[in-house]
This record gives C-alpha cells, structure tokens and sequence, in this order.
C-alpha cells in the first residue's frame, strides 16, 4: 500500500464525516465541502491503486 493509497482513503472518510455533519447541522457549505473531499479521496485512492498495479 502505498501513500496516495493512504491519503486517500482517509480524505474520503473525512469528506463523509463532514458531508454527513452538515447534513445534521443543516450547514450546506460543509456538506458541499465533505462531498467535494470525498471524490478527492477517492480519486487520490485510485491513482495510488493505479501506481501499485503498474509497480506489479
């Protein structure tokens, strides 16, 4: 696993944390934030996959 693995996994947890508080809190901007998060998470995940799959 390597550190773009790593990152973005947990910056797609944090996006979620903070889309599902703002969805609680009624705060739109946060919720925004955390989507926006999320889908870096995950694109940052993707290219860590990407480049151990390439490494193998």
């Amino acid at each position: 696993m390597n550190k773009n693995q790593v990152k973005g996994r947990v910056k797609k947890i944090e996006g979620t944390i903070k889309e599902v508080a703002g969805k609680a809190f009624g705060n739109e901007h946060l919720e925004e934030r955390g989507k926006i998060e999320k889908t870096v998470g995950a694109i940052q995940a993707g290219l860590g996959d990407l480049k151990e799959d390439l490494n193998r």
